[in-house]
């Protein structure tokens, strides 16, 4: 169990940019992807902003035969595996199908294809629902479509924690790595933006009613009122480090430490989440002053943003590290948001640029170094990434350049820390 965990493949599909490079670019320079809901009249809601995933066409990616049998974020999942595995330069045909599997996270399922098959059978009757309908409202159908479609056979499934779980189903295909497997493709695509999502969603009391994209999601800032939601996400190639080395694969990052707990019974999530971290840290072998940057949930709620601000602080002391929100450009994705912050993490990397969070001004008594208004050039070379899932999951995951891994981070003097 000691096989070194590396990332060579990104597949994005976000709001605020269709494939990984649109999104990082967008995502630098500040562009949000929030606006007025459009996949349906929001006017009789309270709430009626989302994060809509633009310019997406399934007939331009998938057959008909496929299209009739998913629903939108499967669609969105099954191209976004697409990307992730031509990214890593797989075909996977040319592979054993049984040392390939896929661990995806999923927090509803499909959700819109399952509303219209109910519409049919109250309208219609039941000799009108789709018989696709016994598993494209699934929550393992992503899993399964992707798997399916490129012959992946091996150590496969779903994880459901709400927004912690695109962390989690990362988590759980680096355990399948370390176990043998020659490639995983993990991560998280969410989308349930349909009267039907939308309204289990009022129902949990967080969304934001303001009418305002650029006011209404504002984390860690005094006039926070709640998320908007959105859906997409971003699905990964995972592979062995010596594996992928071997076959010259281009390297984003390793995913380095990884810890979780659940507590359903402390609404806020503070302990668990500082406790998650600091699993996650000594997973990975890292000081947390070895840390580079914090990608916050950033719920969106005051009592939630100060306790996440709170497990921060308490890790990494008062502004001890730079945080940041994109998901403050897309809108909160569920399980989506914890697999596109991490592919947002590697390419923070990549390229020695934080990311901002946008439209807030920071509140003073969080004590939080927030990136806001524009990226903040500085090497990164290891992040963390928290997200916490509605009913107690709380989430950790450190990922960190794969040079910084090779010199050894317990193997000499803090070369490797931050300049506080």
């Amino acid at each position: 169990m000691t096989a070194t965990t590396v990332v060579t493949g990104l597949g994005v599909v976000s709001p605020n940019g269709l494939g990984a490079a649109p999104y990082w670019d967008a995502t630098r320079a500040g562009k949000s992807g929030i606006g007025r809901v459009t996949r349906f009249d929001p006017s009789q809601y309270p709430a009626r902003l989302a994060g809509e995933v633009q310019g997406f066409v399934a007939e331009d990616h998938l057959t008909g035969r496929m299209i009739v049998q998913t629903d939108h974020m499967t669609r969105m999942a099954l191209v976004a595996a697409d990307w992730a595995l031509a990214d890593a330069a797989i075909e996977p045909r040319g592979l054993d199908g049984y040392h390939m599997g896929v661990v995806t996270a999923s927090s509803a399922g499909g959700f819109e294809f399952g509303q219209g098959e109910l519409r049919k059978l109250w309208s219609r009757g039941s000799q009108h629902v789709s018989a696709y309908q016994s598993f494209a409202w699934f929550y393992a159908v992503n899993s399964g479509q992707i798997s399916i479609r490129h012959g992946m056979k091996g150590p496969s499934g779903v994880v459901v924690s709400d927004q912690a779980g695109g962390l989690d189903a990362l988590a759980q295909a680096r355990r399948q790595i370390r176990a043998g497997t020659r490639l995983m493709v993990s991560g998280a695509v969410d989308a349930t933006i349909c009267p039907w999502g939308w309204v289990a969603q009022l129902a949990a009391g967080r969304m934001s009613t303001s009418d305002q994209p650029a006011r209404a999601y504002l984390p860690f800032d005094a006039d926070a009122r709640g998320h908007v939601p959105g859906e997409g996400g971003a699905i990964l190639v995972l592979e062995e480090a010596d594996a992928a080395a071997l076959r010259g694969a281009r390297i984003y990052g390793e995913i380095a430490g990884y810890g979780s707990t659940f507590d359903p019974r402390d609404a806020t999530g503070g302990a668990g989440l500082r406790k998650a971290i600091e699993v996650a840290l000594d997973d990975a072998g890292v000081r947390p002053a070895q840390v580079d940057v914090v990608f916050a949930d950033a719920a969106g709620i005051p009592e939630l943003d100060r306790a996440e601000a709170d497990a921060i602080g308490a890790v990494f002391g008062p502004r001890g590290v730079p945080v940041t929100a994109p998901k403050t450009m897309t809108g909160r994705l569920s399980c989506g948001a914890g697999a596109l912050d991490t592919a947002t993490a590697l390419l923070a990397i990549r390229d020695s640029v934080i990311p901002p969070t946008v439209n807030i001004e920071p509140a003073a008594d969080y004590d939080l170094d927030l990136v806001t208004g524009r990226g903040r050039p500085t090497p990164v070379r290891t992040a963390l990434v928290l997200a916490r899932g509605y009913g107690g999951f709380n989430s950790a995951l450190v990922v960190r350049a794969r040079t910084a891994h090779a010199a050894g981070p317990q193997a000499g003097p803090d070369h490797t820390e931050r300049t506080r």
